[in-house]
């Protein structure tokens, strides 16, 4: 059954109250987006550095989510996330990729990109999210 923002704000409504929104919801790769605003930036306009590791947090958690196999939707649950800052985010917004690198049986490891509206590799984080069955 596919899934879609409104079931994700539903499940984890800081998704929604951050501001983050969705493009591709797959097993393979997530995509997700925050627009750059001011209540979200930092010194220079550059986006907050705890806006990206949201940001990844939650496109991260979709993505272990995802590949949680057959049954109930499991609940995600990072266990330990590592973030790299490469260069300040700034422009109209942060566009996250999250895509599995190990799916195991009750934990998946993600990686996911965000890329500034250049392109650009700002941040890297790479996480290992329990799967949590209702």
């Amino acid at each position: 059954m596919p899934i879609t923002a409104a079931d994700i704000y539903a499940l984890a409504p800081y998704a929604e109250t951050l501001g983050v929104r969705f493009g591709r919801l797959e097993a393979d790769l997530v995509e997700a987006r925050l627009d750059c605003a001011t209540a979200l930036s930092t010194g220079g306009g550059a986006m907050h550095g705890g806006a990206l590791m949201g940001l990844a947090d939650v496109a991260g958690a979709v993505c272990a989510a995802l590949n949680g196999g057959q049954g109930p939707a499991p609940v995600p649950a990072t266990m330990e996330s590592g973030t790299y800052f490469f260069r300040p985010l700034q422009g109209a917004a942060a566009f996250a990729t999250s895509r599995p690198l190990h799916v195991g049986r009750s934990t998946v490891a993600v990686e996911i990109d965000i890329r500034d509206d250049q392109e650009h590799l700002c941040t890297r984080v790479t996480q290992l999210v329990a799967l949590k069955r209702r």
